[in-house]
């Protein structure tokens, strides 16, 4: 019985992020997200303002639809996969699952529209994919036994983030290819080898 309880706790917390979330971006397309408030998305959510502060530290961060279960999620593959898979591989799967999350509401190409014409938005979405990018990368030379201060493990992963910010860019411009599809074309290119033809030497300059 316990675990049915905290079982319907944690599916209650689900429902609750997300309505938050919702009506947030709702909210924010309609009014522009620098007129919207924390009051107003919580009566729409139908919660306190405790509640909403008990979710997201503000307003952006529920516009944004940042759900900390994703980056949780990422860091317990980097524990738990074969090690047989690559670091590339394993981004890819981290960034895979995010992206089936984020286009199941279908809800991805308004909020990322949104974002781009909102620079405090961008800037938000800077500063919490940063944080992302350093949990994940020190996970990953963890797990490639490298120092933290390596530079394969964070080159993975800020790779990895860079592919996702040229596919919003681009699904911008082609929007009947679905983000994840854009995605894994640049996954697909960093694994191959975006220029082969790089030449670091002084002759590459003449």
């Amino acid at each position: 019985m316990r675990q049915a309880a905290g079982g319907l706790r944690e599916r209650k917390k689900r429902e609750t992020r997300a309505a938050l979330a919702d009506a947030a971006l709702r909210l924010a397309l309609e009014k522009g997200p620098e007129n919207v408030t924390v009051e107003e998305i919580a009566e729409a959510a139908d919660v306190s303002v405790r509640t909403f502060f008990n979710y997201f530290p503000h307003k952006e961060h529920a516009i944004l639809g940042r759900n900390p279960e994703h980056l949780e999620r990422a860091l317990e593959l980097m524990r738990t996969a074969p090690a047989e898979v690559s670091p590339l591989t394993l981004m890819w799967h981290v960034v895979r699952e995010v992206l089936q999350d984020l286009e199941s509401d279908g809800e991805l190409s308004r909020r990322g529209e949104l974002i781009m014409q909102s620079p405090n938005l961008v800037y938000q979405l800077m500063v919490s994919s940063f944080d992302d990018e350093r949990r994940l990368t020190a996970a990953l030379a963890e797990r490639m036994g490298e120092p933290a201060t390596a530079v394969r493990p964070a080159l993975v992963v800020s790779a990895a983030g860079a592919a996702c910010r040229v596919a919003m860019e681009l699904h911008k411009q082609t929007p009947d290819r679905r983000v994840s599809e854009l995605v894994g074309e640049g996954f697909r290119l960093l694994a191959e080898g975006i220029d082969p033809g790089f030449d670091s030497t002084e002759k590459g300059h003449s």
